[in-house]
């Protein structure tokens, strides 16, 4: 049976160079599960592995979508389920941060109606038009159901959901089963921790880190595509909105070392529910190493 070894953790914490040292230990390749490193043109901005650590270790799912394309989390499921089980590889490393996505290929993630995308341009319409509040407001219309336990703060979430009720006229929590599926592979997960105090740290210089690499020049280079819900994301509406006079950018930057610690502490909370994560610091190595080999039969290629 195939072996999923999936690394996770909040965002600045480490995961990039830990997986990379495990992944040459196992000699297999990496499995990326970050949402928006999957796109072309912004890997400063969602700090996606470098060409050099790409050519150490293969990656998949990094640098391969356009901007313009949709891509959800169920999509995603498909496509990771898909490359394991025709692979002949044997092992398999899952890094990231996005949430939904690691849930979808260890957990599955109920399956829903294809939207057209009449609906999807008119969803997205409303929501730059109208804001947030109104279509937070429509989805307790047509579900309150959902509506009680849906992130009211997270557009992506409330834009979907109309999209189902919109789509199927049928509460988008009818097509929510919570059923875990099945895999045809062994799934472990090691989480990765650090003091809070030390993450803020580390969050704040990665950020002063990507400008000084030619984030802002990235930035403005897709500025034209700012209505993407691609780029509906930490780092880049922060850029946009300076570059639209709103902000200075020594303003625009503070912005984003505190969105991105708020989003790291939505992360910690949503991995500490998860009672399947043995969590190391980064640099315990050796000690998740030893939890590997102790939880799977695996050969070292």
């Amino acid at each position: 049976m195939k072996n999923l070894i999936v690394i996770l953790g909040p965002t600045g914490v480490g995961k990039t160079e830990l997986c990379l040292s495990i992944a040459e230990h196992y000699k297999c390749e990496i499995i990326n599960c970050d949402s928006r490193q999957i796109f072309k043109d912004i890997p400063i901005g969602t700090a996606a592995p470098t060409v050099a650590q790409q050519q150490k270790v293969r990656h998949h799912f990094v640098g391969t979508l356009p901007l313009t394309e949709y891509f959800s989390a169920s999509m995603y499921e498909e496509e990771v389920c898909k490359l394991i089980n025709n692979s002949a590889e044997s092992n398999f490393i899952l890094t990231g941060g996005s949430m939904m996505y690691i849930d979808a290929v260890c957990n599955g993630i109920d399956l829903l109606p294809t939207v057209r995308e009449d609906i999807r341009e008119e969803i997205k319409r409303k929501f730059e038009v109208e804001g947030l509040e109104s279509l937070t407001e429509e989805l307790r219309r047509l579900d309150y159901a959902h509506w009680k336990t849906v992130d009211k703060k997270n557009p992506r979430r409330i834009m979907h959901a109309l999209e189902i009720c919109h789509q199927t006229s049928l509460p988008y929590s009818t097509f929510l089963k919570r059923e875990k599926k099945t895999r045809p592979f062994n799934i472990i997960k090691v989480g990765l921790t650090r003091p809070r105090e030390e993450l803020y740290e580390r969050i704040n210089k990665r950020v002063l880190s990507m400008i000084d690499s030619g984030m802002v020049s990235e930035a403005r280079s897709v500025y034209h595509l700012r209505h993407l819900s691609s780029l509906n994301t930490v780092g880049y509406k922060e850029l946009f909105e300076h570059f639209d006079g709103k902000t200075t950018l020594s303003e625009a930057i503070y912005k984003i070392q505190s969105n991105t610690r708020k989003y790291m502490r939505k992360q910690e909370t949503w991995f500490k529910r998860d009672t399947e994560i043995k969590w190391f610091t980064p640099t315990d190595i050796k000690e998740i190493i030893k939890y590997i080999d102790q939880s799977f039969s695996l050969d070292k290629k």
